[in-house]
């Protein structure tokens, strides 16, 4: 099943000053978020298999619009994270069928391998209800700069019978980053830890 699409929204942050300090290269996090209407609404069912393939669909598209959004290679994506906001005709147990079975791989693919988990969030709002999306090392979970998050909101959604599906893809770390851990520079990969 294809996903009922009423409107996307891609937005892009970039920070090129933080406590007086200039950023050079500025970090920049790309926000993609679809809004769909929830083919589950105000019934119960269950069987979600049509949400979890919408979030098999949106992984890849809003990954790539993340991506191109940032002007980079997939491989030079460094962290990444998803959410969603269901509205008051769904259940939250719809925004876990669109973020968790099949929505990873295609987001993966979108910025180039993601041996680590993809953080995310979930709740259930009105619209213009905002989330904060996430975010961590799409290779390396214990890679402390890149614990951070961005926050998603579309002013007109989610209206009862929708669903906000965000994505958040990144070409750095936080700003000024200084608490120790894991560097990108010694990043393996493999476990999606280290």
């Amino acid at each position: 099943m294809s996903a009922n699409i009423r409107k996307i929204v891609v937005q892009v942050d970039e920070t090129r000053v933080e406590m007086g300090k200039p950023i050079d290269p500025p970090t920049r996090r790309a926000l993609a978020m679809a809004v769909i209407a929830n083919p589950y609404a105000g019934s119960y069912s269950e069987n979600l298999d049509q949400l979890i393939a919408i979030g098999e669909e949106l992984g890849g598209l809003l990954g790539d619009k993340c991506v191109k959004a940032l002007g980079i290679e997939p491989g030079q994506a460094q962290s990444y994270g998803k959410a969603a906001i269901v509205g008051e005709a769904g259940e939250l147990e719809h925004a876990a069928a669109i973020l968790h079975p099949k929505l990873g791989a295609p987001l993966r693919v979108a910025v180039e391998k993601g041996a680590a988990l993809v953080p995310s969030a979930k709740k259930r709002g009105g619209m213009g209800t905002a989330i904060d999306v996430p975010l961590g090392h799409k290779d390396a979970a214990f890679v402390r700069s890149h614990f951070d998050a961005m926050e998603a909101r579309v002013s007109d959604a989610p209206r009862a019978n929708e669903i906000v599906v965000a994505v958040v893809v990144t070409d750095s770390g936080r700003p000024l980053p200084r608490i120790g851990g894991l560097q990108v520079h010694e990043i393996k990969g493999q476990d999606g830890l280290r």
